[in-house]
């Protein structure tokens, strides 16, 4: 099962004020384990950024006056999220600004499958502070990169999160995932399963024991 994780970063917090998406960042989940496919654009807004934007991810409007417009990166956006399922940390806020640059240039509005995380927090978590950070916490993974809210990072992030919102420490392997699992960098693997072998002392005395069992049975 192929998922999305996905994030934004905008020049403010509305779309009703105006506010426009400048950064997309996608990573590709295959049965929870991250693929080398990923979906990464800065966008010129063709609208300043606001000072509390701007604080949150650093990118100037001279930066992102040299980016690409969201007509020109739709198509590619579009295709890598095709009949995938979208995991967003606060869906609402990205799904808006990201249905509102579809609105403006005539397109249709996403229609994916969305599970939002920081629904899946709040059931798990109930009065306790469920933003990404929070959760890192919670969770001992390390955000130390995240110094600045930058897409990419955030969606590196919230999917570590969200295998352990759904209580999927190791991803679930079948035959087949064992097969494609020689062809993953290992790097790229976020958990697994550790076999524990037995001692050699170990082996022993569960021989002895058996023997010992075995008699017990045979007598009695």
């Amino acid at each position: 099962m192929k998922e999305i994780v996905l994030d934004t970063e905008t020049t403010g917090i509305s779309v009703k004020d105006g506010h426009r998406i400048v950064e997309i960042g996608c990573i590709e989940l295959d049965n929870l384990i991250p693929t080398n496919k990923k979906f990464h654009c800065y966008l010129n807004p063709e609208k300043k950024v606001s000072e509390k934007a701007f604080q949150v991810h650093g990118y100037s409007d001279d930066f992102l006056s040299k980016q690409k417009k969201f007509n020109e990166i739709v198509e590619d956006f579009l295709n890598f999220i095709k009949g995938k399922k979208l995991i967003i940390h606060n869906a609402e806020f990205d799904l808006a600004h990201l249905n509102n640059e579809l609105k403006l240039i005539g397109r249709d509005t996403i229609d994916n499958q969305i599970i939002d995380t920081l629904n899946l927090a709040r059931e798990k978590f109930p009065g306790s502070s469920i933003s990404l950070d929070a959760l890192c916490k919670k969770y001992r993974i390390d955000n130390s990169k995240r110094v600045q809210h930058t897409a990419l990072v955030d969606c590196d992030l919230l999917a570590k999160v969200y295998i352990n919102l759904i209580d999927q420490k190791e991803p679930t392997l079948d035959f087949q995932m064992e097969s494609k699992l020689q062809n993953y960098d290992k790097k790229n693997i976020l958990y697994f399963k550790k076999v524990i072998k037995p001692s050699l002392e170990e082996l022993k005395k569960h021989k002895e024991y058996l023997k010992k069992d075995l008699k017990k049975n045979f007598f009695n």
